[in-house]
């Protein structure tokens, strides 16, 4: 990751997929999206700061407090190096669950690009059959949950694909979201999401070229490299990210807050 350093794109992350509720005035950032996506409902610990141990309980307490009156879960995104040991620690003693292990994969610019793809539809928004074939893979919830999430995508500046099978079907789709540079960060780079196909057209190419037309697309707005976030476990999409030049750059968790059992009866 020669151009630009993991901080940066825990930061790019955050612009990338932007919760519409938030509060960003201590050292997490808690964020909320009614319930969509994890990363959207989620705390973030800033990588510029490092609170003491003693303080760890009060912002706990007061984190409690803000998901309770929302009706959320207390979920932490935790990237997994030595800056978090000691959240880790905290969070084991007060029972967090460890779950949703993510690779982080990065690629530099540069290089053999991939050359345009007449077939992928290239937008500036995602249109109303990009949003449902995106849902039918990944979503969770009904038509008021899209809402939300369309309202997340659209809150960072970005690019869809959407490629059709021979009868003219969407038959995958993503998403290259392009936060803008943060003063101090080193380069603009782009986050590839949403990488979606239709579970009876997968591997026949489609999603390669998805790929590559959001390659493309980003190597014509001068971007100095890209991310993407895959779960640990699955192999298959790790693979053909590898293919395309893309090398493990972090690792994070999502780390959840037990249910509290309550004694019932006599």
């Amino acid at each position: 990751m020669a151009n630009t350093a993991l901080p940066d794109i825990e930061r790019a992350m955050d612009a990338a997929w932007p919760a519409p509720d938030r509060d960003e005035t201590g050292e997490w950032v808690l964020r909320a999206a009614g319930g969509v996506t994890q990363r959207a409902n989620s705390i973030w610990p800033r990588p510029e700061t490092h609170g003491r141990p003693h303080e760890k309980p009060a912002l706990l307490r007061q984190a409690r407090a803000w998901y309770r009156s929302r009706r959320l879960p207390v979920i932490f995104q935790v990237f997994d190096n030595a800056r978090n040991e000691a959240l880790n620690a905290f969070l084991d003693a007060e029972g967090f669950t460890r779950q949703s292990e993510t690779v982080i994969l990065v690629r530099d610019a540069g290089g053999d690009e991939p050359v345009p793809d007449a077939g992928v539809e290239i937008s500036a928004g995602p249109s109303a059959e990009w949003l449902r074939l995106w849902w039918s893979v990944d979503g969770r919830g009904g038509e008021d949950s899209l809402a939300t999430a369309r309202g997340i995508l659209e809150g960072c500046p970005s690019l869809y694909a959407l490629v059709r099978d021979d009868d003219g079907v969407p038959a995958a789709v993503g998403r290259l979201a392009v936060p803008p540079r943060r003063q101090g960060a080193h380069g603009d780079w782009g986050g590839l999401y949403c990488m979606a196909t239709r579970l009876d057209a997968r591997r026949l190419g489609y999603g390669t070229r998805v790929l590559a037309a959001l390659l493309q697309s980003g190597a014509a707005q001068r971007l100095d490299g890209y991310w993407l976030m895959v779960t640990a476990a699955n192999s298959g999409a790790r693979e053909l990210y590898a293919k395309a030049g893309f090398r493990e750059a972090g690792r994070y968790l999502y780390r959840q807050e037990r249910p509290k059992r309550h004694l019932t009866g006599c």
